[in-house]
């Protein structure tokens, strides 16, 4: 096998071919207004966010084809067969370069494609794995609906089996990037009769076969990365459900513990210099680097981020020994949406009014799209309460909540 420093001089090698490095300090770096803290779903334009994620397939499919897409993933399927330290080693080294957006891979790497390896029979498992890694596929998680979000157990979009088909039919809700998704993962009812939990059946379906519309929704941050989608006798073969019938729950519990480890540690300040360069460079230009208190917030912020860097590393290293991620993803969301929203604060604090109003000046309106989005950051992946009570009664081991 390949040793860890022959291997990270060769990713260097590849890097330096294709990408430009990023500057290494916040001084160095231009602030692109509007573009910093948008992601490209939330680009409004759709000739520029087209644009956007084809440069980010042409950049995965470039990684990929060099074996630098999917580092620790199984030969067999197209991947590089190397521990995990691996491809935290090239994450690393990639952060030092110019790169386009790559969140619209978020979902699919994140969340879609664990579960796929875990639920999916082999031969879906071989043909979509591979094409998720690559760039080739985007794919979206289709869970919350109009009367199921944090119950996610009380969801109504129904499954009837009709041969080797399945016909879906309902509603789901606050979709990301179903509007660019070539393949969703959706959790319906098969069982409207059965027990709430043993009534669902999970099943992966391609977004372009008749019956499915997607539909956008406007966002108070000016973008449409959410979308309501509607399924209307819409099929899916069989060979496309994930786990048994039936088994629906615990094959989105799969999805969703991973979407928490996503977005825990995921949680950044989008491409380019890192967050405190960002922030260190904002209390430079608004003078609050000459504030005492402005200056232990940012030290408190600092703080957090390092602890939360240790907590995802711990989080790693639990869910490659035991093969699945576990309830304690949960501390992991929170705190990284925590720390978002502390982030947020701070830069709204050191700009005071220049946050609201695009002036033109460097690095102030930039912020607004983050300071508006935040605040869906503790509803995602789990509401903050929900993320609790798993804590509370999974990872501590305290009582369940009073029912009703």
């Amino acid at each position: 096998m390949t040793d860890l420093a022959t291997f990270v001089a060769a990713a260097t090698e590849f890097l330096d071919a294709h990408r430009a490095r990023r500057p290494e300090t916040a001084a160095d770096f231009v602030w692109g207004e509007g573009d910093d803290f948008v992601g490209i779903v939330e680009e409004g334009d759709p000739a520029t966010e087209l644009a956007g994620v084809r440069l980010a397939q042409e950049w995965a499919a470039t990684r990929f084809d060099a074996g630098f897409g999917w580092i620790d993933g199984p030969r067999e399927l197209g991947g590089a067969g190397l521990p995990t330290a691996f491809a935290r080693a090239y994450r690393g080294l990639e952060a030092r370069y110019e790169l386009p957006d790559l969140s619209i891979f978020t979902i699919g790497l994140g969340m879609v494609a664990p579960t796929v390896a875990a639920h999916a029979r082999p031969e879906i498992a071989e043909r979509f794995l591979p094409s998720l890694y690559r760039g080739d596929t985007i794919a979206c998680q289709l869970f919350s609906e109009p009367g199921a979000g944090s119950d996610l157990a009380s969801l109504s979009c129904r499954a009837e089996r009709d041969g080797d088909d399945w016909v879906l039919n309902g509603q789901k809700v606050w979709t990301s990037n179903a509007h660019h998704a070539h393949l969703g993962e959706v959790i319906c009812r098969s069982d409207p009769d059965g027990a709430k939990h043993q009534g669902m059946t999970a099943f992966l379906v391609d977004m372009s076969v008749p019956g499915i519309e997607v539909r956008p929704l406007r966002q108070m941050t000016g973008g449409a990365g959410f979308n309501e989608v509607f399924f209307t006798d819409a099929r899916v073969p069989d060979t496309y459900r994930l786990g048994e019938i039936g088994a629906g729950w615990g094959v989105a519990l799969t999805t969703l513990m991973n979407e928490r480890a996503s977005i825990g540690s995921g949680m950044g300040l989008a491409r380019g210099p890192g967050p405190f360069e960002r922030l260190i460079a904002l209390a430079r230009v608004t003078g609050a680097d000459n504030d005492p208190i402005a200056r232990d917030h940012l030290a408190r912020l600092y703080i957090d981020h390092k602890v939360l860097g240790y907590t995802t590393r711990r989080a790693v290293a639990n869910m490659a020994a035991a093969g699945l991620p576990g309830p304690e993803m949960s501390v992991l969301k929170l705190a990284g949406t925590r720390h978002l929203i502390d982030i947020a604060d701070y830069a709204a604090r050191a700009l005071g009014p220049k946050l609201t109003a695009d002036t033109g000046e460097w690095g102030t309106f930039a912020w607004t799209k983050l300071v508006c989005g935040v605040p869906g950051a503790r509803l995602g992946g789990g509401t903050d309460e929900i993320n609790r009570s798993i804590i509370g009664e999974r990872v501590l081991g305290l009582p369940r909540e009073p029912r009703p």
